[in-house]
């Protein structure tokens, strides 16, 4: 009872930080992006015992860049980068191949492909055509809050199938679908009654919710091989009953590159 109390406060301060952030202004949004993506580039290092202040110093880059006007070419570079860089995560998770982290060069560029570059892309993610929407953030967490929560209740009452075993032995295809479809419905319901953008659709962002469900729970599934193959249980303890802020935000910002791709080269 304890522990579900801890956890229950600790989940909603972090909430309550997190949105306030983002709803205030787009200067605080940046500023709360650069601190999380900070502890989470720590807590990463420790689970790839990796002690080297380079990672940091190409996150304060990235971070930088982020906020000034870069040529639109080397934009669509970092995009496809990443995009590629993450499928190559995503190929290591699905064929079961160890991911190779036998020294410090690799061990950085994983920092970047993994953290930096997805965390650089949340950063722009709610500015379009240079104004900033916070409802666009608002409503992906609110989807992926939607997609975990309803995965966890499908899943707990219907599961009978393995999604990954080897990697999170309690999620299940039952869960991963009924967190889908729940997903979607929010989507919908966002984009029939939400606040955003007048180019935005209701089927724009019914595949965001798509987008959101099938990234997000494979950014969580990632998150899960590197620590198994670390022998970890969670990233860190900065949130009592949660563990690391690695843990909280996997999903967000792995999906981050692929919702920013839709938004700014197919919408």
């Amino acid at each position: 009872m304890r522990n579900i109390i801890v956890r229950s406060i600790s989940g909603l301060v972090y909430a309550i930080i997190f949105i306030a952030a983002i709803l205030f202004s787009a200067e605080s949004y940046i500023a709360l992006i650069a601190i999380f993506s900070t502890i989470c580039v720590f807590e990463f290092s420790r689970i790839l015992q990796l002690k080297n202040i380079l990672p940091y110093l190409i996150l304060a880059l990235f971070i930088y860049a982020s906020v000034v006007k870069i040529p639109s070419d080397f934009n669509g570079f970092l995009i496809g980068f990443s995009f590629a860089s993450l499928l190559g995560l995503l190929y290591y998770l699905i064929s079961t191949k160890v991911i190779k982290t036998n020294n410090s060069l690799q061990k950085i560029f994983l920092h970047l492909i993994y953290l930096i570059l997805p965390f650089y892309f949340l950063i722009k993610l709610p500015f379009i055509e240079n104004t900033y929407h916070p409802t666009i953030i608002i409503y992906i967490i609110l989807m992926i809050w939607t997609n975990d929560s309803f995965a966890f209740i499908v899943g707990k009452n219907f599961g009978k199938h393995k999604l990954f075993e080897s990697v999170s032995p309690k999620k299940t295809i039952e869960g991963f679908i009924g967190g889908l479809l729940f997903a979607v419905l929010a989507g919908f319901l966002i984009g029939k009654f939400g606040e955003y953008p007048n180019s935005f659709s209701i089927l724009n962002w019914i595949l965001i919710a798509i987008i959101v469900a099938v990234f997000g729970s494979l950014g969580d599934l990632v998150e899960s091989k590197f620590k198994r193959q670390a022998n970890v249980k969670d990233s860190g303890k900065i949130m009592p009953g949660h563990g690391g802020l690695l843990d909280r935000l996997d999903s967000l910002f792995f999906l981050a590159p692929f919702i920013y791709l839709y938004l700014h080269y197919i919408i």
